[in-house]
């Protein structure tokens, strides 16, 4: 991978939409467990849109104390899944309501 911004926005993508995907399952299911295990311990509702923005923080936190292209990617990655999240939330919405 180069330092190009589309090469890093491209490898991203690939990996959230093939090989962790596959690993891990949609993120909006993946989130939705994470979600109620932070419940557990937090004592108070998450929502999958959370767990992927706090994800995204935690990769700030890391690339603030260590630069590492791999906290560029996954913070893209984590970005991506986000809108992936939204997008299947509403897809099983509008499913439900039909």
């Amino acid at each position: 991978m180069t330092s190009d911004p589309r090469d890093i926005a491209a490898h991203a993508a690939n990996l959230v939409t093939g090989e962790k995907q596959d690993s891990y399952g949609h993120p909006f299911d993946d989130f939705n467990r994470a979600a109620k295990i932070w419940e557990a311990i937090l004592g108070f509702e998450v929502t999958a849109e959370q767990v992927a923005l706090c994800m995204v923080g935690v990769k700030i936190s890391r690339q603030a104390n260590a630069a590492k292209l791999d906290n560029i990617v996954d913070g893209i990655g984590y970005f991506l899944t986000l809108a992936m999240v939204q997008e299947e939330r509403i897809e099983r919405t509008k499913r439900e309501n039909n």
